[in-house]
């Protein structure tokens, strides 16, 4: 298959990529990496994207920015980089990429855990995370031509509890490994509309 992955270079890109590289041609993307670089904020880059990527059998986001605040500081505009980034940024690969999806093809988003076991500060991002589960079962039942569309949902992992450690106090790490084997899933198996839970 040939699949472009978005935020290739990030923790859980990487591992990704290592995992589907095995069996498959990934292409990486990243915002200033990669093979190809991608705003997912700005449609006009994504389109730009896939008009010089061509065609494909599944696109992989494993990127997408929001802001941690206090509620008690938030404004509405707190709340917009989560929006247009890493939920409006998801929605419209799928928008836009379904034009240069092959039959059959799948998109994989991520969510988190944090819609589910939200902390401090984390307001925006559980916003954002349930959206995206939601929009993820409500695309799939309208879909044509076989295409597929489910999300990954991992908690907090291992290689980044050196910067997030004081933030998820109790919560169990995942290896970004084991992650990479719910998108593997998605990629590579037949299921759509779901939101594969990791930790």
């Amino acid at each position: 298959m040939k699949i472009l992955l978005i935020g290739a270079s990030g923790t859980i890109g990487s591992a990704v990529k290592a995992n589907l590289s095995q069996r498959h041609d990934v292409i990486s993307v990243g915002r200033q990496s990669g093979d190809f670089q991608v705003d997912i904020s700005d449609s006009a880059s994504i389109r730009q994207l896939f008009e010089q990527t061509g065609r494909f059998d599944a696109l992989i986001c494993a990127a997408g920015s929001v802001n941690f605040v206090p509620l008690a500081d938030m404004s509405a505009s707190d709340f917009s980089l989560g929006l247009h980034d890493k939920l409006m940024g998801q929605v419209n690969l799928l928008l836009i990429g379904r034009e240069f999806a092959n039959d059959g093809a799948s998109f994989t988003f991520t969510t988190g855990i944090l819609n589910r076991d939200p902390i401090r500060t984390g307001a925006s991002a559980a916003l954002v995370n349930g959206a995206l589960d939601a929009f993820v079962k409500a695309a799939a039942i309208e879909l044509p031509r076989g295409l597929r569309i489910n999300a990954v949902s991992p908690t907090v992992v291992v290689e980044a509890m050196h910067s997030y450690a004081p933030f998820f106090r109790g919560f169990k790490p995942v290896p970004a490994s084991e992650v990479a084997l719910a998108y593997a899933k998605s990629v590579e198996g037949l299921q759509t509309g779901q939101t594969y839970i990791v930790g």
